[in-house]
């Protein structure tokens, strides 16, 4: 059985019992139906978390009102009370066996959880039906325009704190955030682009260790990815190995595509973090040259370090958060680069729609 976890307050998944109202009574003696039981909904809504939902309700369970009675007065019973359950938005629906059976990701999308019984009626002999029972998961995977991607203390908190109005907590040890944090860059025409900020990767998270899975899993759920590296290198604890930038980029692709290989088609953008420091220069003009010619350095590495295929950056842009070097530029990037994929998009739906209207004329053309 899958472990609970939950970091401080955050909580990622949930299980809930949900049942729909069993039918009325039908009425044999004038033919009289039953009500039908209700219904249990997910309703997803802004500002609902998982952990709201496990305070208000620590018994997790959600039963909807059972159908009324026929009766000489009301033949045709009424429906029972549906129970409406908000959720909050980039929910994903799991039946118990983990098996994905609905998703919500805007605010006022519902998804039927269990249905109400059928009331008693001729074709039931007038006994009522009992309401759809069921163990279901509660997932919960981030929305955001662009998640940041990178080995812990690679600057990521510092970063989200440069560019946006979050105020993620910044410590200086190697499990810096152990709860996804999410930011919006507020540009000046109010345009406003959301950025996560997720639990710090580690060598392996594909397996699940560390919090592997947790973080992965939120990465899916952001339309871009942006690559945070400390120019100077990365080391996890005394025990593990150093890494160069060149090689904690191809470990992070490397990560990725374990997980899902469908993460690697994610644009993505690179920032080189820690440019104030000493040799910063040097070591950027090396990571230029290995990062144009990838294969030429392969043979200097660990085969199993070594992903299958390299990420394409859109942009790389060299900063430091520490003196604000970059910062622009690399906002301004974000931006470009959100703003020609939902052109994209919104040139695929138009491309879309118009064969969906030629088709229809002709179809129509070819009637009369």
């Amino acid at each position: 059985m899958k472990q609970k976890q939950n970091y401080g307050n955050f909580i990622d998944d949930l299980r809930l019992y949900v049942r729909g109202g069993t039918g009325g009574m039908g009425y044999p003696r004038l033919g009289g139906e039953g009500g039908r039981g209700g219904d249990v909904w997910f309703i997803a809504r802004e500002r609902t978390t998982l952990k709201n939902i496990k305070d208000k309700y620590p018994q997790k369970r959600f039963v909807a009102g059972t159908g009324a009675n026929s009766s000489v007065r009301a033949l045709k019973g009424e429906k029972g009370k549906d129970c409406e359950v908000h959720v909050p938005l980039g929910i994903s629906v799991l039946c118990d066996d983990g098996k994905q059976i609905g998703e919500l990701n805007a605010a006022g999308e519902r998804f039927l959880a269990a249905r109400g019984g059928l009331g008693g009626s001729l074709a039931t002999n007038f006994v009522p039906c009992k309401g759809q029972r069921r163990i279901v998961r509660l997932d919960l995977k981030l929305i955001a325009d662009v998640g940041l991607v990178g080995f812990p203390n690679a600057g990521k908190s510092s970063l989200l704190s440069k560019i946006s109005h979050a105020k993620p907590e910044i410590a200086n040890y190697a499990f810096t955030t152990i709860q996804p944090e999410l930011g919006k860059i507020i540009y000046a025409d109010y345009k406003q682009i959301s950025v996560a900020d997720l639990p710090g990767l580690i060598e392996g998270a594909h397996a699940n260790k560390g919090m592997g899975h947790k973080f992965l899993k939120h990465v899916e759920r952001t339309k871009q990815l942006l690559l945070v590296v400390d120019i100077s290198g990365f080391q996890l604890s005394i025990k593990t190995q150093f890494r160069t930038a060149f090689e904690t980029v191809l470990l992070l692709t490397k990560e990725l595509e374990l997980y899902k290989e469908e993460l690697l088609t994610k644009p993505a953008l690179l920032a080189i973090n820690k440019m104030d420091l000493p040799c910063a220069k040097d070591n950027l003009n090396e990571l230029m040259k290995q990062l144009q010619n990838p294969q030429d350095f392969l043979h200097l590495l660990q085969e199993e370090t070594i992903p299958a295929s390299t990420l394409e950056f859109k942009d790389i842009i060299p900063i430091s958060t520490y003196t604000g070097e970059g910062i622009e530029e690399l906002k301004a990037c974000i931006r470009k680069s959100v703003d020609e994929e939902a052109e994209q998009e919104n040139e695929e739906y138009r491309k879309k729609q118009l064969l969906l209207l030629q088709t229809s004329e002709e179809e129509q053309m070819n009637r009369s």
